[in-house]
């Protein structure tokens, strides 16, 4: 991990479409998730960046405090947040320590990613926002399925996956591991997490809230 920090201001200011945002809680579902997974973190999110749009946020969660701002309402589940309300909210009322993973992309533009790499992300934020949250056992028993390669059901799904089928869909990762495979710890970068077409994650960059 990079003994750098940065402030939220200056994170949020450098974060681009693809990047990770990784969080680590005291929570007993914190807990209970790290010790499941043997990971160090127990949430990740994925940094979506347009144009005319603030620096947002795709992920998983059960709350339902902050606006979707890819449907205008608020629910449970997948959701598309402000990045800066949600990682706000992870440290702040969640307690959480935030990370901030930069995606490389060879012969990306400016956005972080490829013009093709960016309409995949939009097809999938269409597909899976709104898709519930498991609840714990559930969550359990998807992982548990996906470590020997059986996929669940895409009625529920949670942080990990979500990530995951978004990179699947910018073709960052292969479709040989279904979603359910992959947990917070996989994005982490002690695992070593191998992208295709030379893309890259750079080291952890811890945030300051």
């Amino acid at each position: 991990m990079s003994g750098t920090s940065l402030s939220l201001d200056d994170a949020v200011e450098l974060t681009r479409t693809g990047d990770l945002w990784l969080f680590r809680g005291t929570s007993g579902a914190d807990r209970a998730i790290r010790t499941l997974t043997n990971a160090p973190v127990n949430h990740v999110g994925m940094a979506v960046v347009l144009d005319d749009m603030p620096p947002m946020m795709w992920h998983a969660e059960l709350g339902k405090g902050l606006l979707d701002m890819w449907t205008g309402t608020q629910h449970r589940g997948v959701q598309l947040h402000d990045l800066r309300d949600a990682v706000v909210q992870w440290c702040g009322r969640y307690h959480q320590l935030a990370w901030l993973r930069q995606l490389d992309v060879p012969g990306a533009g400016p956005g972080g990613v490829t013009p093709s790499q960016e309409a995949a992300v939009l097809r999938t934020i269409a597909r899976l926002d709104g898709t519930p949250f498991p609840a714990t056992a559930a969550l359990a028993g998807r992982w548990v399925r996906g470590r020997v390669r059986r996929a669940a059901s895409v009625e529920e799904t949670y942080c990990a996956e979500v990530v995951a089928a978004t990179y699947q869909a910018m073709g960052l990762l292969g479709p040989e591991r279904p979603t359910n495979y992959y947990d917070p710890g996989k994005f982490w970068s002690g695992d070593e997490l191998q992208l295709l077409d030379r893309a890259g994650l750079g080291t952890e960059i811890p945030v300051r809230v």
